[in-house]
Formats: C-alpha cells, sequence, structure tokens
C-alpha cells in the first residue's frame, strides 16, 4: 500500500505520508511485538491486541458508527459531533471542547487553562457522553475529525484499564477523563465514526458540514486587548523585514521575508509602506525638478561612459 500514492480520502500533504510511510516502513522491519506499537511510541499511551482481561475486568468498547448521511431519521437524534482546540491567550494555554447537535442546531461546551488541544478533544467526548447520559438516550453516535479519540474508544480502553490506568508506573494521560469516558460508556451503547475534516467543499456532505460546525463551536474568543497584541507584533515584525530589506517594496518585502522563514501578510507590508518616513524621502526627492542649469544633462543617457581628460 506504500508503494502508491496517498489514498484519495484522505488530504494529508505528500511530505507527512512520505513521513509516515518512512516510520511505519522502519517499524515493520524491527518485527518484534513486544515492543511498543507505533502509535503508542508517538501518544505515550498503550496499545495491545491481546488484553488478557477477565470479563468482569472488560470495558465495554464502542463500535463502528454508520456515516451520518445514512442514519435513519429516527437515530439521528442520539448524534453528537465533537472538537477541541487550544490557543495562546494573553500568557495562558486556553482550552475548548464542543458538542454540536445536528437535528437540533446547539452546541455545548466546556472551557479551562492549562491544557492541550488533545486534552480539549477527550473533554468533548466526555461531555457528549454527559448529554446522552443527562437526557436518557438509548444509545449515543458519536462523530470526531481525531483519529486518536476514535481509536481509544475503539480499542484502546481496555488496555489501559488492564494497567490500572498506568504506564511504567506512571498514570496515562488524562487518566482521570478517561476513566471517568470507561464508566460511562458501561451503562450506553455508543458507536463511533471518525470524519475526514479535510474534505473539497465540492465533496462535503452533510456530516462534514456538521463536523465544521462543531470545529467553529469549539473556537475560542479571543478579546480585543490581545487581538490588539496580536496585531501589534504583526507591524512590529513588519517594520523590521522592511527596513533590514533595505526599504524595498511590497512584493520584495515579502519575497525577502519568506525566504528567511517568515511568514507576513501583504497588506501589513503595504501598510507598514505606507507609514515609511525614509520611503516618502526617497519619493519626495524623486519629485523634486531638476535646476534650469541642468537641463544640459538631460539629453545624456543614463549609465552612458565619459571619457575625461586631464592636462
Amino acid at each position: 500500500m506504500f508503494k502508491g500514492k496517498a489514498p484519495s480520502t484522505h488530504h494529508a500533504t505528500d511530505a507527512t505520508w512520505s513521513k509516515w510511510v518512512a516510520l511505519i516502513t522502519q517499524r515493520a522491519r524491527i518485527g518484534n511485538l513486544d515492543r511498543p506499537g507505533l502509535v503508542e511510541m508517538i501518544t505515550n499511551w498503550p496499545e495491545s491486541k491481546d488484553a488478557g482481561m477477565s470479563p468482569e475486568q472488560e470495558v465495554k468498547r464502542a463500535e463502528e458508527a454508520p456515516p451520518y448521511n445514512k442514519l435513519p431519521e429516527e437515530e439521528k437524534p442520539y448524534a453528537l459531533f465533537t472538537d477541541g482546540s487550544c490557543r495562546i491567550v494573553g500568557k495562558h494555554r486556553q482550552w475548548k471542547a464542543a458538542v454540536w447537535h445536528p437535528t437540533r442546531e446547539t452546541t455545548e461546551a466546556v472551557e479551562g487553562q492549562g491544557e492541550s488541544s488533545q486534552f480539549a478533544e477527550v473533554k468533548a467526548i466526555q461531555l457528549a457522553l454527559e448529554i446522552a447520559e443527562r437526557e436518557k438516550w438509548p444509545r449515543l453516535y458519536l462523530y470526531t475529525d481525531s483519529w486518536v479519540m476514535a481509536n481509544a474508544l475503539w480499542k484502546w480502553l481496555q488496555q489501559w484499564k488492564q494497567n490500572n490506568w498506568q504506564r511504567k508506573g506512571r498514570p496515562i494521560w488524562a487518566a482521570e477523563v478517561w476513566q471517568d469516558i470507561a464508566a460511562r460508556m458501561e451503562n450506553l451503547a455508543v458507536k463511533v465514526r471518525h470524519v475526514d475534516a479535510h474534505i473539497p467543499k465540492s465533496r462535503a456532505t452533510d456530516e462534514h458540514q456538521h463536523n465544521q460546525q462543531a470545529d467553529q463551536a469549539a473556537k475560542i474568543e479571543v478579546a480585543q486587548v490581545d487581538l490588539d497584541w496580536q496585531r501589534k507584533g504583526e507591524l512590529f515584525i513588519a517594520r523590521w523585514a522592511h527596513e533590514t530589506s533595505g526599504h524595498q517594496g511590497r512584493d520584495a518585502t515579502y519575497r525577502w521575508a519568506r525566504d528567511r522563514g517568515v511568514d507576513l501578510n501583504i497588506d501589513t507590508i503595504a501598510e507598514i509602506i505606507h507609514g515609511c518616513e525614509t520611503c516618502a524621502a526617497i519619493k519626495q526627492a524623486k519629485r523634486v525638478k531638476p535646476q534650469q542649469n541642468e537641463d544640459r544633462w538631460l539629453k545624456y543617457k543614463y549609465g552612458e561612459a565619459w571619457q575625461i581628460d586631464y592636462i
């Protein structure tokens, strides 16, 4: 499967695809089943084919849900779309988890500080289970664009519980949240589906549009003061690039910054150039008319070579 191109249903860049091929190929050549899996190494979470648990110890796994478009109309009220996000606000990292209910066209969200977007994704799953439990739903269809969340609900929960929610003597990441999720799933039939978040609008279905609604609901609103500071930072960098590059024009300044790994906005560069005093002085100097006694020199071409003899 690695000799061809990336699957058309996924839209990762070729560079990212190549990196995954190299990593998976390298791990396949090792051939030691006792070594941790690739996903475990990346996420620091356990994964195992044989949990070796007694029936009373087993955690109820989620089944795979059908595409939202293929759900019977009477089942769609039990479907929820989840997402989470994180961003720096001021000096703090803020996260937000959101759930979108497509039939009611409503959202619920929880927020906090100090955690990552992955933590927000887990909290969104927990919030969806809370909603289903609160409203006494007989079942829940979960839709997420996170492969980690989908795989965790499909198969990883059993191994985590077998290891007492620890790995190498330490609690797994977000252990308390995952324990709560596992407990809630014991009393609820849960089906999960992964939604491709990178789909062209021309091919987007209702499922993708509802996933986009969850994504929008998870976006963190930023206060105007934070936007002002961000704007000041953009202007400062644009001014530095314009002056350091030798007061070049808009496009030249953009290319100069891009070649040095700095991503600038064209409009921001234009704003800096418009207010640049040095550039204004240069333009003014070009507008000055030549003196009358200099008119005789206008017949000569620019850059013309002259021979001067000294006696």
